[in-house]
């Protein structure tokens, strides 16, 4: 009897460590890219249909310039990111829908580290192969970290951030996920860098 029930705990430890192996190997398998820049302001001035400096209004030329001027150059923009959770039962792999509970990020705009955050919500990532976007908030003062560029030169960087044509900016994200399975809270054990607009982990 004793040893009956020695095999049936081997057993049953060995499928649930499986289970607990799997799991993770599917979390692990969630793909990242960066999509579009919206709902972007500069000094509290919209940037939406802008694609240089011709297109502000004398006002908001004022505006930009006299917060230049204060040494302050506040900008605020979503960076939206596109998640996949490939797991869909094809290929081998379990259907496994996963939520992405915690997102903690470190914004490099050029090569530079700016600011970092946090998502406000989880987010449901369901293995079905389909996107599910990631609305990331920046609230950042560009002055702060490019204090060494003109006002001309950080006017550009505006423009290259929106993506606008003609100007090159690189955003990246370096990010350090916690995923919530049906077994519990994974994490990852490193930082993802998100850099591309093609889909990698």
């Amino acid at each position: 009897m004793k040893k009956y029930l020695y095999v049936l705990f081997v057993f049953a430890f060995t499928n649930i460590s499986c289970m607990v192996y799997q799991t993770a190997v599917n979390a692990a398998r969630l793909k990242f890219k960066l999509d579009k820049v919206d709902h972007y302001t500069i000094s509290g001035i919209s940037m939406e249909g802008k694609s240089s400096y011709k297109d502000f209004t004398p006002f908001e030329i004022l505006r930009i310039a006299g917060n230049f001027g204060k040494k302050t150059f506040p900008a605020s923009f979503i960076i939206n990111v596109l998640a996949r959770n490939p797991n869909d039962s094809t290929r081998g792999y379990p259907r496994t829908d996963i939520t992405l509970k915690s997102f903690p990020f470190k914004l490099y705009i050029d090569d530079r580290e700016t600011i970092d955050g946090n998502i406000n919500n989880p987010v449901y990532i369901p293995g079905t192969g389909d996107s599910v976007n990631i609305p990331i908030r920046i609230d950042i003062d560009l002055y702060k970290f490019f204090s060494d560029k003109d006002y001309k030169g950080i006017i550009n960087l505006a423009f290259a951030i929106a993506g606008s044509h003609g100007y090159s900016s690189t955003i990246k994200l370096y990010v350090h996920p916690t995923v919530t399975t049906p077994l519990g809270d994974i994490t990852y054990p490193g930082e993802l860098k998100i850099a591309s607009k093609e889909f990698t982990n």
